[in-house]
């Protein structure tokens, strides 16, 4: 008697149960939880960060502290509907340093990134996205291999070795770095970039 073939669904969540054990690298230790992506399991766009913040660690969703907030403003003002949208993060786990109480974000290591490959191209080969937009350096280099400069590659595609089209831009924690005009000026260039993708997500 032949089995069924599980959905696309059940086999993203198999991956999420399978990544919740990961201790392939170190972070594992101090982070609260695995956060794993989120959206359709057949989306037509992923979009990829860099890693879990505090807020996200805490409850095991990606893109919902202050980045996440203002990536939220930029899907509305894209007119694209979050839920229809795969997000996720390169890395799976927080890696940040303690001041006094507070955890404070700290860029994954590239052997850290390597360790977590597996899963987000496992995310990558069961939902078969049109195309992947990269936010920032950590993304770029687990989703091309390699690393790009993002300022003088981004809003531009770049292709994946199995073909899959990369657009390349800021991590929005690169503009809240910035105040006033400046980060008006920076989110308004940032949605120039993100808009190159609109073609992919229909």
């Amino acid at each position: 008697m032949r089995h069924p073939t599980p959905s696309p669904l059940a086999r993203l969540q198999a991956l999420a149960e399978d990544a919740a054990q990961c201790q392939r690298c170190p972070l594992w230790q101090h982070a609260t939880q695995t956060v794993w992506g989120e959206g359709p399991p057949r989306a037509r766009l992923m979009l990829v960060g860099e890693q879990p913040g505090d807020k996200e660690d805490l409850e095991g969703r990606p893109f919902v502290g202050p980045a996440g907030q203002l990536l939220d403003r930029a899907l509305e003002a894209l007119g694209w509907p979050r839920d229809e949208l795969y997000i996720t993060n390169a890395v799976k786990h927080f890696k940040f340093e303690l001041r006094g109480k507070r955890r404070m974000h700290k860029t994954p290591a590239q052997r850290e990134a390597e360790a977590c490959q597996l899963w987000l191209d496992g995310e990558i080969a069961l939902v078969k996205p049109k195309a992947v937009v990269a936010l920032g350096g950590t993304a770029t280099r687990a989703l091309l291999g390699k690393a790009v400069p993002v300022l003088a590659n981004r809003g531009q595609w770049l292709p994946r070795a199995d073909g899959l089209p990369v657009l390349v831009t800021l991590h929005p924690s690169a503009l809240l770095r910035l105040r006033g005009e400046d980060r008006e000026l920076a989110f308004a260039q940032w949605l120039t970039d993100l808009r190159v993708a609109d073609s992919h997500r229909a």
